[in-house]
């Protein structure tokens, strides 16, 4: 776990490959910057953008990307959801111009350098614009919601309980019919920004049932594995009596999981993710325009602690000036009001709180 800055994000935060083509607090950004073009004047960008990384922010990229081209009809924008995983080494690796992730470039990583999209010698910016609850959802004929200790959710995943009637389930859901049966757990098969961050409420929630530390790369080779957010949800969805985690903009028709915190069974919402944010802090050491996050998931917190923060990735100075200027337009819109407004609309994220969006804009500045 990285060291924190000092200062909580609660007193920052008080004001409030199938390519794709064109995640907050209670008080939303306001008078945001529009990307390029305005009501007085047409885009004059041009160009092709290429993103990569988190499959958890697929959705809210389709709406994203179909918005900006609409306002800025001379660009494309591609994105790949790969995973998280894929997307660091694609952009670090120079085959992106930026990278969704669900975890961000961690210390060891920035420190190893190599950006090749990137001029020499360039720091990278990592700007958390998609906040999300991330769901444990379930297929099970009959059951609609279940009500889950952390403590259950990890021993269910970490296998130890194996049957849908097990004394631990059935106590917590008196009235509910549950079979008699196998249960099968789904994880992603693929280096996941998601996984990571589900591993780490597990970690942190019940760290004496899950005992592995958190990681993309799923520590057991048992249970089904599923490639991508999609891959889970089909397995959930086309499985019997199965369990998984996914993005909660995914979760659809499928059951879902209440979590206890603070005594009380949370379901998952915008709200409660953006609640943990605000009791999160900046990690320590990184520059200004490097908002990562080391999210609280404190399950006496009472909001629903099982979030992902998802960041876009870019150079501080780009080796050519031209992509510059097209994702610094592309985030700027991304962060704005209106892109916040249409990742909720589009994928259930929370928008980012208007002084969030002061510090991510001023992140987006040093972009050249």
């Amino acid at each position: 776990m990285n060291t924190k800055r000092a200062g909580s994000l609660t007193a920052l935060l008080a004001a409030g490959a199938i390519v794709l083509s064109g995640c907050a607090a209670n008080e939303t950004a306001t008078d945001s910057p529009e990307p390029g073009a305005t009501s007085d004047a047409p885009s004059t960008l041009s160009g092709t953008l290429v993103g990569a990384g988190s499959s958890a922010v697929g959705a809210a990229q389709t709406a994203w990307i179909a918005d900006f081209q609409m306002q800025n009809p001379d660009v494309t924008v591609t994105y790949d959801p790969t995973g998280s995983g894929a997307g660091r080494e694609t952009f670090q690796g120079g085959g992106s111009d930026f990278a969704g992730t669900d975890r961000a470039f961690n210390d060891e990583e920035i420190a190893a350098g190599g950006f090749q999209a990137c001029a020499p010698d360039s720091g990278i910016v990592q700007l958390p614009l998609y906040i999300s609850p991330i769901a444990i959802i379930f297929n099970v004929e009959g059951v609609e919601t279940l009500n889950m200790t952390p403590e259950v959710v990890a021993g269910i995943f970490a296998e130890e309980i194996t049957n849908w009637s097990d004394p631990a389930i059935a106590e917590l859901n008196e009235g509910v019919e549950l079979p008699d049966a196998a249960i099968t757990p789904v994880h992603r098969s693929d280096d996941s920004g998601t996984t990571e961050n589900f591993t780490d409420y597990l970690f942190q929630a019940a760290p004496d049932v899950w005992t592995f530390e958190p990681d993309g790369v799923w520590p057991l080779e048992s249970g089904e594995a599923a490639q991508g957010t999609s891959g889970v949800v089909d397995a959930v969805t086309n499985g019997t009596n199965t369990i998984g985690y996914a993005d909660a903009s995914r979760a659809g028709g499928l059951g879902t999981v209440a979590v206890e915190v603070a005594g009380e069974f949370v379901p998952f919402s915008p709200e409660a993710a953006a609640a943990i944010v605000d009791a999160s802090e900046f990690v320590e050491g990184r520059p200004d325009f490097d908002l990562s996050i080391d999210l609280n998931r404190d399950p006496e917190t009472a909001a629903y602690p099982v979030v992902l923060v998802a960041y876009l990735v870019g150079c501080e100075t780009y080796a050519d000036p031209a992509k510059a200027e097209l994702v610094k337009a592309y985030f700027t819109y991304m962060a704005s009001e209106e892109g916040q407004a249409n990742a909720a609309e589009n994928a259930g994220a929370a928008p980012i709180s208007s002084t969030l969006f002061d510090r991510v804009t001023a992140a987006i500045d040093v972009i050249g």
